[in-house]
């Protein structure tokens, strides 16, 4: 599984790095999510999945 968050869409919410803290960092100077891991670990990929689902802006993509 990989994952990729869309910068234009992201909002900073949080929710993403809070559900899947292995997968998403937050930048520090806006807030904004970005993928630690592209390839994600079996382990993760729920946690990945979740927090695709509880993204408020849809931002992050799952391929």
């Amino acid at each position: 599984m990989r994952v990729r968050v869309l910068d234009e869409q992201c909002q900073g919410h949080t929710l993403c790095a809070t559900a899947a803290p292995a997968v998403f960092g937050l930048r520090e100077e806006d807030g904004h999510a970005y993928t630690i891991v592209a390839d994600v670990p079996a382990e993760f990929e729920d946690q990945a999945r979740r927090a695709a689902l509880g993204c408020p802006e849809q931002a992050i993509v799952i391929e």
